[in-house]
C-alpha cells in the first residue's frame, strides 16, 4: 500500500564527460547496467542526493577499469515510482522469499548458488552476484505471478573504512537507486556550485 513513493527525488550518476552533454540535449540516455555482480540487480545506478560520490566513484573508475577518461557527474529528477525500498522492513521479506525459491530451485536442479564476494582489498563486499540473483529472481517470479513490476529498487550501502574504532558508520556510506523503468528519470540536469553569497538549501 505504501510502496509508491510520492514526490521527486534528486539523483546522481557518475560517467565521463563525453555523455554530459549528449545526455542533456538527449541524443543518448544513460545504459541500463547489466553486470553479473550488479548488488541491487540490473537497472540504472544513481546516488541519491550525493553527487560527490558519484564523482568520487566516476574517478575510480578512471583510475581502474578506464572506461572513464575524464570524470563527470550528471544529476537526475527521478520519481521512483513502485519502488522495492530495501529501507522498508516489510519489503526485505520478499528478498527473502525468493532466495528461499531460489534455494530449493538450485538443490533441485543439482547447481550450487552464485556467491558474493569482498573486494581486493578485503574491507568491502563489492561483487554481489549472490545479491542480484535473488533480486533478478524476485522480478521474474513476480512477471510470472502476474504482479506489478518495482519501477526502482532503493537501499543503503555500508562501505569503507570505520569512521573511528568500532564505529557502526563507514567511511563511505550512500544510498543508491536502480532505475528498472527508464520513465522514472523525468529529466537531466548538470550539477551547479551554490552562491555563496547567500545561505545553501
Amino acid at each position: 500500500m505504501y510502496s509508491r513513493r510520492t514526490g521527486l527525488t534528486l539523483a546522481f550518476h557518475g560517467c565521463d564527460q563525453s555523455l554530459v552533454t549528449p545526455i542533456l540535449n538527449g541524443s543518448t540516455f544513460l545504459k541500463k547496467s547489466t553486470n553479473k555482480y550488479d548488488w541491487l540487480g540490473h537497472g540504472i545506478y544513481f546516488w541519491e542526493r550525493s553527487p560527490s560520490r558519484a564523482f568520487e566513484f566516476a574517478e575510480f573508475l578512471s583510475r581502474t577499469k578506464k572506461r572513464i577518461k575524464h570524470p563527470a557527474v550528471i544529476g537526475a529528477v527521478v520519481d521512483l515510482g513502485y519502488c522495492l525500498d530495501l529501507l522498508d522492513y516489510p519489503r526485505l521479506s520478499f528478498l527473502k522469499d525468493a532466495y528461499n525459491f531460489l534455494v530449493i530451485s538450485s538443490e533441485a536442479a543439482g547447481m550450487a548458488l552464485p556467491v558474493n564476494k569482498m573486494a581486493a582489498d578485503g574491507n568491502d563486499l563489492l561483487y554481489r552476484e549472490l545479491d542480484c540473483t535473488v533480486i533478478e529472481s524476485l522480478h521474474k517470479l513476480r512477471m510470472e505471478k502476474g504482479l506489478p513490476p518495482f519501477d526502482s529498487i532503493r537501499s543503503a550501502f555500508w562501505e569503507g573504512k570505520e569512521l573511528y574504532p568500532s564505529a557502526g558508520i563507514r567511511e563511505k556510506n550512500h544510498i543508491q537507486i536502480c532505475i528498472r523503468n527508464p520513465n522514472c528519470i523525468k529529466g537531466f540536469f548538470r550539477e551547479r556550485q551554490g552562491d555563496v553569497s547567500y545561505a545553501m538549501v
